[in-house]
C-alpha cells in the first residue's frame, strides 16, 4: 500500500510520503545500515589494520568460500548444500520433538500441581547438565546416526518451551476461570477456550527461543560424532585452520537460525494474531 501510494502521488508529495514511511518503520533502513557498518569494521580490521588471515579472514575471502561451497552440487560432500540439508533436518526434527514434549509436559505439570511440584526440580537439574557432556553418551546409545543428534537437539529445545508454557498457564486471569466455573463449563471447554489461548503468546515466545537453540543442538551433536553436517565441517576447518570456509559455515548457520525463527513468527502471526509481541 505504501509503495502504490508513493507511485500514484504527485512528485511534490512523494518525498513526504517516503519520509513518513521511513519514520514509521525505522528498522527497514537501520538494519541494513548496521550490517554495512559491521562489514566496514571487519574490512578495516583485515585490510587497514592488518589483522592476519589466520586470526580473522577478510570479508572477500569468506564471500569467495561461501560462493564456492554453494556453487557445488546438492549431493557433493565438498560443498555446503549436502551438509546444510543434514543439519537443518536434524534441527527441525529435534525442534518439533522437543517442542511437543515441552508443551505437553508444561500443560501437565501446570494442570496437576502435585505432579509439577514433584517433577520440576528434577527437570531443572537435568537442564542444568552441560549438553556437551551428554553428547558422548548419545554416541554410545545411538551411534553416529541421526537419532543422537535429534535427541540432543530435542533436549536443548525442550526447556524454553516447557518454562514458557508453565508461565503462560500461571498467567491466566483467575477471574476468567471463576467465570467458567460459574457458567458450569466443562474442564475441556475451560482448557480449550481460556487456558490454551492465554498460553499461546508464551508458547510462541518459547518456540522462538527453541528454534534458534535447535541449530545449536544439532551442531553440538555433530561436534561429538558425525559423518556429515555443518558441525562436522566446522571441526574439519578448525583443525586445518581454514578460517575463510569456517566463517562461511558460520554465516550459513546464522541464516538458518534467522529463517527458522522467521517461520515461527509467521505461525505466531497466523495463530496468535491477537497478542502480537
Amino acid at each position: 500500500m505504501v509503495e502504490s501510494a508513493i507511485i500514484d502521488a504527485p512528485a511534490s508529495t512523494k518525498g513526504r510520503i517516503l519520509a513518513q514511511a521511513v519514520r514509521r518503520r525505522p528498522h527497514v533502513w537501520l538494519s541494513p545500515l548496521v550490517f554495512a557498518g559491521l562489514i566496514a569494521l571487519w574490512w578495516s580490521a583485515t585490510d587497514v589494520f592488518g589483522v592476519p588471515a589466520y586470526v580473522l579472514p577478510a570479508p572477500e575471502a569468506v564471500l569467495g568460500s561461501l560462493v564456492a561451497g554453494l556453487a557445488k552440487g546438492p549431493f557433493d560432500p565438498s560443498g555446503f548444500w549436502l551438509h546444510t540439508g543434514i543439519t537443518v533436518w536434524e534441527a527441525i526434527l529435534g525442534f518439533v520433538l522437543g517442542s511437543v514434549l515441552g508443551a505437553g509436559l508444561g500443560f501437565a505439570l501446570s494442570h496437576w500441581r502435585l505432579l509439577g511440584q514433584v517433577s520440576y526440580p528434577y527437570i531443572v537439574a537435568f537442564q542444568a547438565l552441560p549438553k556437551v557432556a551428554l553428547a558422548p553418551l548419545m554416541v554410545v546409545w545411538f551411534g553416529f546416526g541421526l537419532e543422537g543428534k535429534v535427541f540432543i537437539t530435542a533436549v536443548i529445545a525442550f526447556f524454553p518451551v516447557l518454562v514458557n508454557v508453565i508461565a503462560g498457564y500461571q498467567a491466566v486471569e483467575p477471574e476468567r476461570l471463576e467465570l467458567a466455573r460459574a457458567c458450569r463449563a466443562s474442564e475441556w471447554a475451560t482448557l480449550s477456550k481460556i487456558i490454551v489461548p492465554s498460553c499461546l503468546p508464551f508458547l510462541f515466545a518459547g518456540l522462538s527461543s527453541a528454534s534458534v537453540l535447535a541449530i545449536l543442538g544439532a551442531i553440538v551433536g555433530e561436534f561429538v560424532g558425525a559423518r556429515a553436517g555443518l558441525g562436522m565441517l566446522l571441526m574439519q576447518y578448525n583443525q586445518s585452520l581454514e578460517l575463510a570456509p569456517l566463517f562461511a559455515v558460520i554465516v550459513i548457520l546464522g541464516v538458518i537460525g534467522c529463517l527458522m525463527n522467521y517461520i515461527v513468527t509467521l505461525f505466531e502471526r497466523r495463530y496468535c494474531y491477537w497478542a502480537r509481541r
